[in-house]
């Protein structure tokens, strides 16, 4: 395994080539440390966060750090598409942003119904379901029963699976019921309440493909990769051959560090406008409450960490099964993507963000 961190005497390095999309500096220059960084590539060499197969980062717009652990193995190093899981829907939320701007849905209060035409009459039929909003998909908070998390929701993401029809899945969901031990929309935090359901997203993926009247991966090579330089996306497609807009997508590490650098720039890259600034702002700002400490975005986890200083740090973050992320933490103008092979592995999430604080914010000196 080998890890390039950039600096003066690796400019000439196996990566030097790739980088001529963003520009480099050694740590130091952007004020980390060096040896915290190495120490970081030796912790996860010797196997104290399972199977990290990749980090990078990204400070004051420059790339500082990137390494590959699982170069020499099958799909591995820098031109790997990485199985992103669910960071892919922070990828759908920055499409609708797109069709936004380009007119073909109204705005995120837009009803989903209205383009979700010409299908079947959906089971379980209720006014409320009717007035569902593509804000709603975007932060997780529709009046659908579905929840991930909950073995025993209709709505979980596994039952969808077993069917043909995905969206019809989530259009046939029942409405959701509070008891009196759960808070209901209006007694919950942003006036939402939050459920964790990649069902919703797989919709709204359909929603913006119906409304921008093309294939969900040409337009997002349209709007999105390609004026980001991303190259040779891997979609996973259902099996009504929709592209899946809630994960699985396979990128290359740098292009999720490109995601993230999107974000950080207000939706500017090499200072022009890929996305609105306005959604973007919009999309990082907290919507629904997730858990304690943790609140929600247009698909995006809203986090704070500890950094080096001691001080909280508030964090924007994609997150995907197996502890993947792409962090982008605004105050110290620093992008990081970890990407992981710990599906299997206890509290993947935990170990990802153990790294993110311990190594990553940690080698941030000023």
């Amino acid at each position: 395994m080998k890890a390039f961190a950039f600096a003066a005497a690796l400019v000439l390095s196996p990566l030097s080539a790739q980088a001529a999309d963003w520009p480099t500096a050694a740590p130091a220059a952007e004020g980390l440390s060096a040896a915290k960084l190495d120490a970081m590539s030796a912790a996860i060499k010797a196997g104290q966060f399972q199977q990290i197969t990749s980090v990078l980062i990204a400070r004051h717009g420059k790339l500082v750090f990137e390494a590959y652990y699982d170069e020499g193995q099958k799909d591995g190093g820098p031109e790997a598409r990485r199985n992103t899981r669910s960071t892919t829907k922070t990828v759908t939320a920055m499409l609708a942003g797109a069709a936004i701007a380009r007119g073909a849905l109204p705005s995120v209060h837009a009803p989903i119904k209205a383009y979700l035409k010409d299908r079947p009459p959906v089971a379980n039929p209720d006014p409320r379901k009717d007035k569902v909003t593509v804000e709603d998909l975007l932060t997780m908070s529709s009046i659908a029963e579905c929840d991930d998390d909950n073995e025993f929701s209709r709505g979980n993401e596994e039952r969808m699976y077993l069917i043909e029809d995905w969206v019809g899945f989530y259009l046939d969901l029942p409405v959701r019921g509070f008891p009196d031990w759960m808070p209901k929309p209006e007694a919950s935090p942003y006036g939402r309440s939050f459920s964790y359901c990649t069902a919703g997203v797989v919709t709204l993926g359909q929603v913006v493909q119906n409304a921008v009247k093309k294939p969900l991966p040409a337009f997002a090579d349209e709007v999105l990769f390609k004026p980001l330089g991303i190259e040779a996306p891997h979609w996973q497609i259902s099996p009504k051959g929709l592209a899946m807009g809630g994960g699985g997508l396979g990128l290359r590490s740098r292009d999720l560090l490109k995601l993230g650098q999107l974000y950080a720039n207000g939706g500017q890259w090499e200072g022009k406008p890929v996305l609105p600034a306005d959604f973007v702002k919009a999309a990082v700002a907290p919507h629904a409450n997730a858990r304690e400490n943790t609140d929600y975005g247009y698909l995006i986890w809203l986090q704070t960490f500890p950094g080096s200083d001691g001080a909280g740090h508030k964090a924007w973050v994609m997150s995907g099964t197996g502890g993947q992320k792409v962090a982008v933490v605004p105050d110290l103008d620093l992008v990081a993507v970890i990407t992981t092979t710990n599906f299997g592995v206890r509290q993947p999430h935990v170990i990802a963000e153990k790294l993110l604080t311990e190594h990553i914010l940690a080698a941030v000196e000023k």
